[in-house]
């Protein structure tokens, strides 16, 4: 059975554990930077076909950004992981006067674990219009930035990969930023983690419903992928609760195959997460593409 996550830094883990130890893997680049003593970022290169394959990951960069004490509210801590997001961000979509980029809050907004694309894209500073009734070409404070919610494809009837090229072609940006849920393998990351990536991502894969991909091959532009893991399997749940009992773990998740059960679990506070990490992100995407305005 494999751990089901859609964290670079997890798979690295993953790797790490089933060889005794950390490991230097060829085609894989690891740097880590701490930011104050309750965030940490950890940035993970693939290189090579090697790489890809060790970690099942396109080739690009992962950014995972780890912060302590937000449920718990510790003084400052979502501006400061908001600060260190942009930090990180602007290394995949650096600002210029020119910028143009649109953002994709993708997920179900009538269901919480889902909920964190759209929640977070209404609190993004959308100003292209305000550039289309200037008619201003650039601005050295603010970028042009548009916004679209797709909403999925069991109630619009559309493959989000179709809306987001619309609006791509309609908006022609340098890059979209596309926002939503993730899976994990580890509780702890459900409240805790952040990450980022160059390489696009697959809509709805943290709720387990896979649509078409999102990424410079389907879209025409550098998508850029912003995720918060709100989910985690409930057989990686089983699993690493009886790790020491690897025939027990096989015979429930043998039973829960037999009932065609497959489900997926969340925090009871991901109400609460919803509303800090959308804030963090918004806050984070807005000090990205408008630096001007949001120090």
């Amino acid at each position: 059975m494999k751990y089901r996550t859609d964290l670079a830094i997890e798979r690295k883990e993953i790797l790490d554990e089933e060889h005794g130890g950390k490991r230097e893997i060829d085609g894989i680049e690891l740097e880590k930077v701490t930011y104050d003593e309750d965030i940490e970022s950890t940035r993970i290169r693939i290189l090579n076909e090697e790489g890809e394959a060790q970690l099942e990951k396109p080739r690009g960069t992962y950014i995972t950004i780890e912060v302590e004490g937000i449920l718990e509210e510790k003084e400052g801590i979502k501006e400061r992981a908001a600060k260190a997001l942009a930090k990180e961000l602007s290394r995949l979509i650096p600002f210029h006067e020119h910028l143009k980029v649109l953002v994709a809050g993708l997920g179900n907004e009538k269901v919480t674990p889902d909920a964190l694309g759209p929640a977070t894209a209404s609190k993004v500073k959308v100003t292209r219009h305000f550039f289309l009734m200037y008619e201003a070409e650039g601005d050295e404070e603010l970028g042009c930035v548009s916004c679209i919610v797709p909403g999925v494809t069991g109630t619009t009837g559309i493959e989000t990969a179709e809306l987001i090229r619309g609006a791509v072609e309609l908006t022609q940006p340098e890059a979209v930023l596309v926002i939503d849920s993730l899976a994990a393998r580890n509780i702890e990351r459900v409240s805790t983690t952040i990450q980022i990536n160059d390489t696009g991502i697959d809509p709805g894969g943290g709720m387990g419903n896979l649509r078409t991909r999102l990424s410079e091959e389907t879209l025409g532009r550098k998508v850029v992928a912003v995720g918060v893991p709100t989910v985690i399997d409930s057989r990686t749940i089983i699993r690493e609760a009886l790790e020491d009992h690897s025939r027990e773990a096989e015979e429930i998740q043998r039973y829960l195959e037999e009932k065609g059960q497959d489900m997926i679990v969340t925090s009871t506070d991901i109400d609460q997460i919803i509303k800090d990490f959308s804030d963090i992100l918004a806050n984070g995407i807005n000090k990205t593409l408008h630096p001007g305005i949001y120090s």
